[in-house]
């Protein structure tokens, strides 16, 4: 078979215009029109087309790079410097501007909270057009990367004895400072002794502004980088990091809400990551579905105050472990004696009371010790022991609830709906973790890649981009 050679001096002719560079099927031109449809007014980046003084690019432009760049994975602000001036589709997205690095990261400082509102008015375009019903809500969080090191994180033990360290060479320094003859003043040494002081005294304020926040806010440790991320524990080990929080409609699996928080569980995001998403939908959703992750009663409590169906599994229910003989499940529970009746018939009472609960013993330890069950059921010489908190009843209720066989069905879809669009940023996207620091930073990060996921997906459901187009114009 012959071969086909290329040829770097054969003469080619671009199309007349940047126009004819994409073709009329080529996604780039969905997420053109998605940031044409958007209320750049709403946002909070006003368009002034009779400016004067020096030109700045067109926030437009600008924003529909951003936009592009993370659907494909290009976050790096010198990434996409390079696209536009070697990648067809970006040249073609900007019209020809060739905006540089320091520009475009700049136009991501500056447009923080802009950004996050991008993904709401994605949302309610999705409303519209009929994509997203607003009646089954599926919640969900990740671990992200925080842009700091966990090198940067300090304790105010580190803090003091960085600082003790600190001081000390500082008056080395002095001291070598002053020994150095007032002829060699202008030497090397003297120099080099100078630049180590200046950085020491920089060093040293880092760190003291490091304690003062500990001591201010009494929290345990901060990063000295971005003082809003913590310290993450995963699978992938220990790290700065925040958690990215989503709430996604049932009908298509479209991103309603995204937030972050300096949270290492979910336990207490439930109802609030619920009351944002609601807000977005303009009405209260049906039913909210959650892992057990965000099972919390109090949390619950305020969702199914609002006539919510709520979804989540307790921790047990979640194991889906058989429950063992001297498991709590098996004490029966009389209400009208407020007490729990052992396997073994024994009658426990309500002993102490504590803040959120109350603890059942036996009248008598010598009850328990004698039993035929002692050892089994118990070891300690006061007796078993079987603590209720004030909220059983309703916990039990969420429980049985959650055992309905529509709830069910609701929950078995859980997986596909809510866990498909961190799989998309992590796996497809290589979203490894945030380039912003601070809250604003990284939620406005998070808006984004909730809106790309959004717009690849609205391609798919509307049977192509020429549709999608037809839609949004």
């Amino acid at each position: 078979m012959a071969y086909r050679y290329g040829d770097r001096n054969q003469i080619n002719l671009f199309p007349a215009s940047i126009e004819e560079y994409v073709a009329e099927d080529d996604p780039v031109r969905a997420y053109d029109a998605f940031v044409e449809a958007l209320d750049f007014h709403e946002l909070g980046i006003f368009l002034d087309t009779n400016k004067v003084g020096n030109s700045e690019y067109d926030p437009k432009a600008m924003l529909k790079l951003l936009v592009y760049g993370y659907s494909y994975g290009i976050r790096s602000s010198r990434k996409l410097e390079r696209a536009v001036h070697h990648n067809v589709s970006f040249i073609w997205l900007t019209g020809g501007l060739k905006p540089d690095h320091k520009t475009i990261a700049e136009f991501r400082r500056k447009n923080k909270e802009p950004l996050k509102k991008v993904l709401k008015q994605c949302a309610r375009l999705c409303i519209e057009l009929n994509l997203i019903e607003g009646n089954t809500l599926f919640i969900d969080g990740s671990k992200i990367r925080a842009n700091a090191s966990l090198n940067n994180r300090w304790t105010q033990e580190k803090c003091e004895r960085h600082l003790k360290r600190i001081d000390e060479r500082i008056e080395e320094i002095l001291k070598e400072c002053e020994d150095t003859d007032t002829k060699e003043q202008y030497s090397e040494s003297l120099v080099k002794l100078q630049d180590e002081l200046a950085d020491k005294n920089k060093l040293k304020n880092k760190v003291e502004k490091a304690l003062h926040k500990l001591k201010k806010e009494n929290i345990k440790s901060v990063n000295s980088t971005d003082p809003d991320s913590i310290r993450v524990k995963s699978r992938k080990g220990s790290y700065s990091g925040y958690s990215a929080e989503i709430a996604v409609d049932e009908k298509h699996g479209l991103i309603v809400n995204s937030d972050v928080v300096s949270e290492n569980n979910d336990l207490k995001q439930f109802s609030g990551q619920i009351n944002k998403a609601n807000e977005v939908l303009g009405k209260k959703c049906k039913v909210a579905c959650a892992d057990s992750g965000f099972a919390n009663i109090e949390e619950q409590k305020k969702i199914d105050g609002q006539g919510i169906k709520i979804v989540v599994p307790s921790r047990r229910q979640a194991l889906k472990k058989e429950a063992a003989q001297f498991d709590k499940i098996n004490f029966k529970y009389s209400k009208e004696k407020d007490c729990y009746v052992c396997p073994a018939g024994q009658e426990l009472i309500p002993k102490h009371f504590l803040k959120e609960s109350r603890k059942y013993r036996t009248i008598e330890r010598r009850i328990c010790r004698e039993c035929q069950y002692f050892g089994q059921c118990t070891i300690s010489k006061k007796g078993r022991a079987i603590e209720r908190r004030y909220d059983e009843e309703i916990k039990e209720q969420f429980e049985k609830r959650y055992n309905e066989p529509d709830l069910q069905e609701i929950y078995k879809l859980r997986k596909q709906k809510v866990e498909l669009p961190f799989g998309h940023m992590k796996y497809n996207l290589k979203f490894d973790g945030f380039l912003l620091r601070k809250l604003k930073g990284v939620k406005a990060e998070m808006a984004i890649l909730g809106t790309c996921f959004n717009i690849a997906r609205m391609i798919s459901i509307s049977g192509g981009v020429p549709a999608l187009i037809d839609k949004l114009s």
